[in-house]
């Protein structure tokens, strides 16, 4: 008995380890492909401008490219979910996530960035699902799922790594600096990603380990037209926050530190508000995540200290992830054994409401400043809120 006693608890504490190997491997694929990515284009994005001569309706343009490209990448998952089982696919999509990084800065085109945006993100939303849903299942099958939320994290510490790193590249090699720069950075963590979650071995059962829930998806168009909304919303904050507050006379030198305050302020988000949706409910922290959101980006549109800044900038970094993550959590819900394809049809739904809104917000902001844009896109934040708010299904 005592012996049994002792390999089960050794059992247990290998179990525990290797939960968080894996885990700690997702943050650091999230990082490159989600935080540098997809996300290291907005410090980017005001150095182009200033190098460059861009308008905010051409930087606009570029990071629609992209969320074109995440679009693709998640419907691609979406109608051919056995892709993302597939180790050549998701090798490449690690590859061309950290090439397309490195190019940006080996051409002055139009034409060429926007063909390398949008490759990089049909890469992210790949590599999103991909690891969203293998951390989650290796999680589910060793009974450590109380440690998923964390994943998410890995956005925001990319989201903070390229805000620090942008300005220091910046002054080493211009725009062209922080994208090369970038790129390598890219490449380390994905190196580093990988080993440290090298091939591992299954995990027998245990008694208490049960499988996830088998049903049948139900209700995720509700959840998906929130998810929509969220998507239009968010993304106007995040392409031109930095640019936005670069342009505001006396907080020039807070521009890039904006996003590194959003960055620490997404990266323990989703732990917090799973804690949170633990003692009010899913549904009451959902609605009050989108609610400081979107009080966050109406604080921003006159935000003109660097107290007001700051608060617009952690209002935004604290919520976004911990909605992708509170969403993702209702969607793996209600999927059944459809997780992955429902994984990818959220993934596609919240990347549709991001294509229009950089541009928009861009030939806007090129007209009459960023007010408007920002008002539209907390009222369409809000929107997803009354959604939620009235989908008796949410949490439930």
């Amino acid at each position: 008995m005592a012996t049994e006693q002792v390999s089960r608890h050794g059992y247990l504490r290998r179990n525990r380890i290797e939960s968080w190997r894996i885990l700690a491997g997702g943050i650091l694929g999230m990082m490159v492909a989600m935080g540098i990515g997809r996300f290291a284009y907005t410090p980017i994005l005001p150095l182009m401008e200033r190098d460059l001569g861009l308008s905010h309706a051409e930087t606009g343009s570029l990071a629609s490219f992209n969320y074109v490209g995440y679009l693709l990448g998640a419907v691609l998952c979406s109608f051919f979910p056995k892709l993302l089982r597939s180790v050549p696919v998701n090798v490449g999509a690690l590859a061309a996530s950290i090439a397309t990084t490195l190019f940006m800065g080996a051409f002055v085109s139009p034409l060429w960035w926007g063909m390398l945006r949008l490759v990089a993100g049909i890469a992210s939303a790949v590599l999103f699902v991909v690891i969203a849903v293998e951390v989650a299942e290796a999680l589910a099958k060793r009974g450590e799922t109380g440690i998923g939320g964390a994943l998410y994290g890995g956005i925001g510490l990319g989201i903070a790594l390229s805000g620090f790193m942008a300005p220091r590249l910046d002054r080493l090699g211009g725009w062209r600096g922080c994208w090369l720069g970038m790129g390598i950075i890219a490449a380390t963590l994905a190196v580093t990603g990988l080993l440290v979650a090298r091939k591992r071995s299954a995990a027998p059962p245990l008694e208490h380990i049960q499988g996830a829930a088998v049903g049948r998806s139900s209700g995720i168009s509700r959840l998906a037209t929130a998810y929509t909304c969220e998507g239009f919303g968010y993304v106007i904050n995040a392409t031109f926050i930095v640019a936005m507050i670069g342009r505001t006379p006396g907080l020039e030198r807070y521009a890039s530190l904006s996003w590194v305050a959003v960055g620490l302020a997404a990266a323990p988000s989703t732990i917090l508000w799973q804690q949170a949706a633990r003692k009010l409910g899913v549904k009451r922290a959902t609605l009050l995540a989108y609610a400081i959101q979107t009080a966050g980006i109406l604080l921003s549109i006159t935000a003109r200290t660097p107290l007001t800044a700051a608060l617009a900038a952690i209002s935004f970094g604290g919520t976004f992830l911990g909605i992708v993550a509170l969403v993702m959590s209702e969607g793996n819900r209600r999927a059944g054994v459809n997780g992955r394809r429902v994984a990818a049809m959220l993934t596609a739904c919240f990347s549709a409401g991001q294509v229009v809104g950089p541009t928009l917000a861009g030939l806007v902001a090129d007209r009459g400043g960023f007010a408007i844009p920002l008002l539209l896109a907390a009222l369409s934040v809000s929107l997803g809120g009354v959604i939620i708010a009235t989908d008796r299904r949410y949490g439930s």
